[in-house]
């Protein structure tokens, strides 16, 4: 059966999804409906359900696997699902949510050995420390959360694909410019996305959770640090290093960042989360797109459609 990417429109669709998200509407004539977010391994598509009951809602909601039959449409230019059935999954059907879960394309331990390797690497023993304390408390969130709910490294183990991806820039640049400092870039790039682990539900279907909402990964992660030194007792400048990194990874305010970077490796770890995070939105729309042809468009890339070219 074809993953919901591949599928084209006027096709028809019948087999089981994974419902990542469902929201409550009221349509012009007064009705409820909802607005539902299917994912499989290989994508997501949207689709609405129509004139929805209470029991409706109560039963689809997200994290839910359903057998759905339907079409596939076009709206605003976008594949959508048009629903004709629609219905719970149940045991005998033999399906799970891992299922529908899409995973990064590196494997865990080829992950969890290269940032590893990375840590072992630096030389300064407080800034080594304080990595190793979030990797021991965070490490079975680290490598199974994704990056994001949305955009890029949106899948099951892409916070750490997008870690050690950056890595790997940032050991490039260090040969190119060795005045880097490297302890505190490599520490950086691992530090900096880790409190999505508490700002997003779950690697399934992630929502933002209150604390995520109300505070953001990264003061979370800032206040954190701050708390794991004086757990360590260390005391000094790398600390405030750290924090710095963390806070100014966004570049500036309009991007979520309470500081501008204002050491040469905050920078350089923004201009790689920059990179590595287009890159992956770029390289995975490009994927579903024939040779000719253009992506849909990409709105946290300007809103762009890319053309993947004949060659």
């Amino acid at each position: 059966m074809k993953g919901i990417a591949n599928v084209a429109v006027g096709d028809q669709f019948e087999g089981y999804l994974l419902i990542k998200s469902a929201q409550k509407g009221v349509a012009s004539n007064g009705k409820p409906f909802l607005t539902i977010i299917f994912r499989d391994r290989t994508g997501e598509i949207e689709a609405k359900l129509w004139d929805v009951t209470k029991d409706d809602e109560e039963v689809f909601q997200a994290e839910s696997i359903v057998s759905v039959q339907g079409e596939i449409r076009q709206f605003r230019g976008k594949s959508q699902l048009n629903i004709r059935q629609m219905r719970l999954s149940s045991p005998t059907d033999d399906v799970k949510v891992d299922d529908f879960i899409e995973k990064a394309p590196v494997p865990v331990e080829e992950l969890k050995e290269y940032m590893t390797q990375a840590i072992f690497d630096m030389s300064n023993p407080n800034i080594q420390r304080i990595v190793r304390y979030f990797i021991k408390k965070y490490n079975d969130e680290l490598f199974i959360y994704p990056a994001a709910t949305k955009n890029h490294h949106e899948y099951a183990g892409g916070l750490a694909h997008h870690v050690v991806s950056m890595l790997k820039l940032a050991h490039q640049l260090k040969e190119l410019y060795p005045e880097i400092n490297k302890d505190l870039l490599y520490a950086g790039i691992i530090l900096h996305d880790i409190g999505k682990v508490k700002e997003l539900s779950s690697p399934a279907s992630p929502t933002y959770t209150l604390e995520g909402k109300m505070l953001g990964h990264i003061t979370m992660m800032v206040n954190e640090i701050g708390e794991a030194a004086r757990e360590l007792g260390i005391e000094g400048e790398e600390v405030l290093l750290l924090q710095h990194m963390v806070l100014s990874h966004h570049g500036k305010a309009e991007w979520g960042s309470p500081k501008a970077p204002l050491i040469r490796e905050a920078e350089v770890l923004h201009l790689i989360d920059l990179v590595d995070s287009k890159m992956n939105m770029m390289n995975r729309s490009l994927a579903k797109t024939s040779p000719g042809e253009f992506t849909e468009r990409i709105f946290p890339l300007d809103n762009r459609a890319l053309y993947n070219p004949n060659m």
